[in-house]
């Protein structure tokens, strides 16, 4: 089978896809066929070794995918020869074969296609904890969402929205708001305005009539220090990422001051500790797919050879919600 095979980690330019043997599946495990494979963020960190985990070399990295079981290990229950499912593991996706944990494997309801299902994966996962389990939204209240038109804040925009909410689109320009306004935004603010401690605490003045209840910060840096004065009383803010590169500092006071909470989330946590609650969240969001209240926006698709170019959007911040590679 082919795979992208990391020797060491790099740019995404110096890496190849190779031709590798068939994986086995062990105790546990089953081996999917990929029909399509999610690119994400992560990926691209992981690849240039600026990930938090780095797998053994080589390895294929790839975190998502769709496909079929096309062999069952020894001891594995509920999964059978060409059953279609989506698989969510550390690394490994990037190929045309995988051989993975069968905790870390969900069936795929026959209406959803291989292409929406490895959509509906790990930015839904991430936003869906985010706002559910971590902020604990309520229907009603506010949500901004910074980095709006990216994978995971598209998706929170989403599933925001389906859970009853008014969605702020935190975004860079008028373009990207438009993307976010069709899936589901009530209104965007800039994030790219002069003078931003001021300038979002104002806009968001302006849309709530006061601050706004939740924030799912996917960018950190200037957008995490302004979204934190655009906060209402007893607000919460959950951290999800730092694409803008810097981590940002708080200072205690200011959580006493307006009864706020600041909160992180580290999805593969409560994928590794808590198994059966990400298989009852990946059912509940092919539920609101099949019902219609979820459109993942699939703006490119590349095949595996290309992988490389891909990643490299997200250097360039050139990323309009999901993108898949085609085995």
């Amino acid at each position: 089978m082919r795979a992208v095979t990391i020797h060491e980690t790099g740019p995404a330019a110096g890496h190849r896809v190779e031709q590798i043997a068939d994986p086995i599946p062990g105790a546990g495990q089953v081996v999917v066929r990929t029909h399509a494979i999610g690119v994400n963020y992560p990926d691209m960190l992981v690849v240039e070794g600026k990930y938090q985990l780095i797998p053994p070399r080589p390895f294929s990295p790839g975190k998502e995918a769709a496909g079929v079981v096309c062999a069952v290990g020894e001891g594995v229950e509920g999964f059978a020869l060409g059953d279609r499912v989506l698989l969510l593991p550390e690394y490994g996706a990037f190929a045309e074969q995988v051989a993975v944990d069968a905790r870390v494997v969900f069936p795929v309801p026959d209406a959803i296609g291989f292409d929406d299902a490895a959509a509906l994966g790990l930015t839904y996962q991430t936003a869906h904890f985010a706002l559910v389990e971590r902020a604990m939204l309520r229907s009603g209240e506010s949500v901004l969402v910074t980095g709006a038109s990216g994978g995971v804040g598209l998706a929170t925009v989403e599933l925001a929205k389906a859970l009853g909410a008014r969605v702020i689109a935190g975004v860079t320009s008028p373009d990207k708001g438009q993307l976010a306004l069709e899936h589901g935004a009530d209104a965007f603010v800039n994030l790219a305005a002069e003078k931003l401690r001021d300038s979002l605490r104002d806009e968001v003045a302006r849309v709530t009539g006061g601050g706004v209840d939740v924030v799912i910060d996917n960018v950190g840096g200037d957008v995490f220090d302004a979204a934190l004065r655009a906060i209402a009383w007893r607000g919460r803010l959950v951290v999800v990422g730092f694409a803008s590169s810097r981590i940002p500092e708080l200072k205690a006071n200011y959580l006493l001051l307006k009864n706020i909470a600041v909160l992180g989330l580290q999805w593969t946590d409560y994928r590794a500790r808590m198994p059966q609650l990400v298989a009852r969240v990946q059912q509940e969001i092919f539920r609101l797919f099949e019902q219609g209240r979820l459109r993942p926006h699939i703006s490119a698709r590349y095949a595996l050879n290309d992988f490389a170019q891909a990643l490299d959007r997200f250097n360039r911040r050139d990323v309009r919600g999901k993108m898949l590679l085609i085995p």
